[in-house]
């Protein structure tokens, strides 16, 4: 049997979403050059806002207290409160960063910043909140989970910027900064006992104390904490798909959107174990040391894990540590304790063109031995027929195709497409809550076209943000209408639980029976189990 997560694992939970989430440099931004706004009491003290384009922002507001020292690998806690009024006009800390990106290919310079402002710290339990008032009312709150795997990434990515959305769809939008690589998913349960057993979770523990901050303050935002959808992409996505599973997140949300990152399943406990005692080894620290981990610098931890690539890498995102995640998100089906969420859940046409083609661009041009030879690698298969048969089912329904055109969709298909279509199947099944599905498969025009329909290009549509992003998506009429088309649908199921709205087709809910799912493009439409013969393809293929 064909391992579904394997093929090339390290790219989806590293560089991709990061990249995709944050396309082009624009300037420190908003808050700096807005006017101050208003002041909101919350449970921790009074913070002042920024007021710019017909809304509110508060950034950078401290969900959690610093991780640093003492507090590092366990469970976050609140901040002390304070009483003065703190502005919060710029974004805050970003956690320390062990996100790869290439450099000196055509596609990185097209991709410009991927972090934003704000500087890196541990300090970095901070969050952000849109709103388009902050009279009390009943907005849908929308919680994002930035990309980047669990290794990188920060809500101060441009594409992220929540204004349009909040002002033009009437929502308030909270963004979210947490604890990443060995800051936030180093298990270190097994070595250090009771007092690390959360350590492996302490990333998603981090988004759950952000989530009880929303539900207890969102409301003097202008939100309803009684209709929050949490949505991220790629790593987000992952987040999206682990709180499902997770008891201490039950009841924090009501909603729930996986973009490009359907999780099924997560690190086990005994995997988790052994790269926590080889990342202690690389540090020369023995088991028996291991509370001074916790007086290491920062930097000589971050360094470590930069050092540790290829054969070397360690696996680092969440554990099934039997605490607080008791269970894999989505395996062997979905979880009961979130079957009444409705879920809409989706991938992008060519995803690899960037995950795969980021820093080489001899993916682009392949011969057909090249692409034979590389498919036969990352599938993992000794027998040609085999390979010859999944090719000739993608080849069938595109005659005009180039082997690298083959590549990326075969490649697309295996790394997100079959996980989110079993994704949606095991939700489906549940029979409680509807799970909606979509691909994205409008095509960008920069860089020759080349991309296609990547990683991370329905970003800046779902913020409604293409005029901060052009060097990814460029310029043209069309980009607002398929961006009203497609923050609508998002701010339509954050609304109801149901993502259809004036400006597209009917969206039925996916089941086996019919799989309905909704094509974004120039031109939107609903197609009954799109690509079903390549399904299936790929389905005998993982079963064999």
């Amino acid at each position: 049997m064909i391992d579904r997560r394997g093929l090339l694992k390290s790219s989806l939970l590293g560089c991709g979403a990061a990249l995709a989430g944050a396309l082009s440099r624009f300037p420190l931004a908003a808050a700096d050059a807005a006017s101050k706004g208003p002041v909101v009491e919350t449970t921790l003290g009074r913070v002042r806002g920024a007021s710019a384009s017909d809304a509110y922002s508060f950034k950078g507001i401290h969900y959690g207290a610093s991780p640093e020292g003492a507090g590092r690998f366990l469970p976050p806690h609140p901040p002390k409160p304070w009483t003065e009024v703190a502005d919060a006009l710029q974004y805050g800390t970003m956690a320390p960063q062990n996100l790869s990106t290439a450099t000196g290919s055509d596609i990185r310079i097209a991709m410009g910043d991927i972090f934003g402002p704000g500087g890196v710290g541990e300090d970095c339990l901070v969050l952000n909140v849109w709103t388009p008032s902050v009279s009390r009312g009943k907005r849908p709150v929308m919680v994002w989970l930035h990309g980047g795997g669990y290794t990188g990434g920060s809500d101060g990515a441009p594409t992220y910027d929540g204004t349009n959305l909040a002002r033009k769809q009437d929502v308030v939008v909270v963004g979210i900064n947490h604890r990443l690589n060995v800051f936030g998913y180093l298990y270190l349960g097994a070595i250090g006992g009771e007092k690390y057993a959360d350590s492996g979770n302490a990333g998603m523990l981090d988004i759950v104390l952000a989530l009880e901050w929303v539900r207890d303050n969102i409301a003097r935002f202008g939100g309803d904490p009684g209709n929050v959808t949490i949505f991220g992409e790629s790593g987000g996505g992952g987040k999206v798909s682990t709180l499902m599973a997770m008891p201490p997140a039950k009841g924090l949300f009501h909603k729930a959107i996986v973009e490009s990152g359907p999780t099924l399943r997560v690190i086990s406990r005994e995997s988790a174990d052994e790269a926590a005692r080889k990342f202690l080894a690389h540090l020369n620290v023995t088991p028996d040391q291991i509370d001074d981990l916790q007086k290491i610098p920062a930097d000589r931890l971050t360094a470590a894990l930069h050092s540790m690539t290829g054969p070397a890498a360690i696996p680092l995102g969440p554990v099934v540590d039997g605490r607080s995640l008791p269970r894999h998100p989505f395996d062997p089906d979905a979880p009961a304790q979130s079957a009444n969420i409705p879920m809409l859940i989706g991938t992008n046409a060519t995803e690899s063109t960037i995950l795969l083609g980021l820093g080489n661009p001899s993916v682009f041009s392949l011969n057909e031995t090249d692409m034979r030879t590389r498919l036969k690698a990352s599938l993992r298969l000794s027998d040609e027929s085999r390979l010859d048969g999944l090719i000739a089912v993608y080849k069938k329904w595109r005659p005009n195709a180039t082997p690298s055109d083959i590549y990326f969709a075969v490649t697309t298909d295996r790394m997100m497409r079959m996980d989110a279509i079993t994704q949606a199947e095991r939700k489906a099944a549940q029979g409680a809550a509807p799970a909606y599905m979509y691909i994205f498969a409008w095509e960008t025009p920069v860089l020759g076209g080349k991309l296609k329909s990547p990683h991370g290009i329905e970003l800046a549509f779902v913020f409604d943000n293409t005029d901060k992003t052009t060097g990814m998506n460029g310029t043209g009429a069309d980009l607002q209408q398929l961006a009203d088309k497609v923050s609508g649908a998002w701010a339509a199921f954050a609304r109801t639980g149901n993502p259809s709205h004036a400006g597209i087709p009917k969206w039925p809910a996916y089941t086996p029976a019919d799989r309905a799912t909704m094509v974004f493009n120039d031109e939107c439409k609903v197609v009954n189990d799109p690509g079903k013969e390549e399904r299936l393809a790929m389905s005998a293929l993982s079963a064999a």
